[in-house]
């Protein structure tokens, strides 16, 4: 098992700074199996944004079709999100994580081996249901083995594998479709995921709960995030995941199409420009993490949500060149991916332990739910006002929803679980 944990460890190139070292053996641990599940849990999502040009070639839908195989994944994956929180505050936050690694990897080969639209709708529902489990628990679990001065930090860089396992998607897409016939390459991506899911779940039945877990016995009601006092918790970090996700689904889901599709490119130049891209995102969540403990929460939150509109108008409203996109993509990475190295510290910020992961869990989960109507939208808007335009429109309409999410939380940088109760 030990081999295990050091395969992950190197596999993944984890760090190791000050922060991570001051970590116990069993929270070291977990922060790998989750970053690790994390890479593997958005790589498979990404998959499709992907592959979604060889679809629309091979299956002739529409882009309006091809948006609902995005959105339904987002919708399911809020209630997986939200019932796998509230599991977690009954039966523990690693039990559940055991489960949803399982789900992942069935649901992502189902999507492999669908012979038809239909078919692929069910999986990508499944695929997302599993998708919001993994996420919310491992951002609660990550949230509790994390001292309240460097918090920002752990949760911001386990949030940073999203920008691997997108850059793993890009590049087994490219790969497996360049190789493969495209009928046969898109399907054998969806399997790639499964010896490092075998892995991960080995790695997850040595595992043990937090200690912040164990200090709180008892278990409270889930629907007592909707009480007077958490209310308004609740509805401020619903506003905030709507707008963070929001904004990234429609940039994610859409861009690389735009860049096949509306820019003319090819299949290398668009594996070029989405490389820059998730550099700009992985070099994003370091940058917010670091803010966020330092300049605190809502002020990382603004800065990067004004950054992220300024960014996007120019890159989609203006007439620039193929190069100056390829630069612009630095900095839309570091904006749109920098919102979600705070975002994490902020909702296990909102809640008491045994409430943490119902609430975290349906705020994260309702967010990506209802901003999974977004690549919809633009798929839907892309007749009237073409892809650039349409996903600059609600890019930005998503990161004004970020700035006033930003302007109503209360500061909880530095916040103390064992000590302190959750921000009011």
């Amino acid at each position: 098992m030990e081999g295990l944990d050091q395969f992950l460890c190197g596999s993944f190139l984890m760090i190791t700074p000050t922060w991570y070292r001051h970590l116990d053996p069993n929270s070291r641990r977990a922060f790998r199996s989750t970053y690790a599940g994390f890479s593997v849990d958005a790589m498979n999502v990404q998959l499709y944004s992907f592959i979604l040009p060889v679809l629309l070639t091979l299956w002739h839908f529409s882009p309006s079709a091809g948006g609902l195989l995005a959105t339904v994944t987002l919708v399911a994956s809020a209630a997986g999100g939200w019932l796998a929180g509230l599991l977690s505050d009954r039966l523990g936050r690693v039990r559940v994580l055991q489960v949803t690694i399982l789900w992942m990897a069935v649901s992502t080969m189902l999507c492999g081996l669908a012979q038809n639209y239909e078919q692929l709708l069910i999986a990508r529902m499944l695929q997302g249901f599993g998708f919001g489990a993994e996420w919310a628990v491992g951002a609660v679990l990550m949230g509790e083995i994390a001292n309240a001065a460097t918090r920002g930090r752990l949760v911001g860089t386990a949030q940073s594998a999203w920008a691997v396992g997108w850059g793993l998607a890009a590049a087994i897409s490219l790969v497996a479709i360049a190789v493969l016939p495209p009928e046969l390459g898109w399907r054998a991506a969806f399997f790639v995921s499964l010896p490092p899911v075998a892995a991960i779940f080995l790695v997850r039945t040595r595992l043990q709960e937090s200690a912040t877990f164990l200090a709180s016995p008892g278990v409270d009601v889930w629907h007592r995030i909707f009480s007077s006092g958490m209310c308004g918790n609740t509805a401020r970090g619903c506003l905030l995941a709507i707008g963070t996700h929001g904004g990234y689904w429609a940039l994610a889901t859409w861009w690389p199409t735009m860049l096949r599709l509306e820019r003319g490119m090819s299949p290398a130049e668009t594996a070029t420009h989405m490389a820059v891209l998730v550099s700009g995102s992985l070099a994003g969540y370091m940058l917010g993490a670091s803010l966020a403990d330092r300049i605190g929460r809502r002020a990382t939150l603004a800065l990067f949500a004004l950054g992220g509109i300024a960014t996007v108008l120019v890159a989609t409203e203006l007439p620039v060149s193929a190069s100056v996109l390829l630069a612009l993509g630095v900095p839309l990475g570091v904006f749109a991916m920098g919102l979600y190295s705070a975002i994490g510290p902020v909702l296990n910020e909102l809640y008491p332990t045994r409430l943490r992961g119902s609430g975290l869990g349906f705020c994260y989960n309702v967010g990506r739910g209802v901003a999974g109507f977004t690549p919809l939208g633009v798929g839907g808007s892309i007749s009237a006002f073409g892809i650039a335009h349409s996903i600059g429109i609600y890019v930005s309409v998503a990161y004004v929803l970020v700035l006033i999410a930003a302007a109503l939380l209360h500061e909880t940088k530095g916040m103390d679980f064992m000590a302190a109760p959750a921000a009011a």
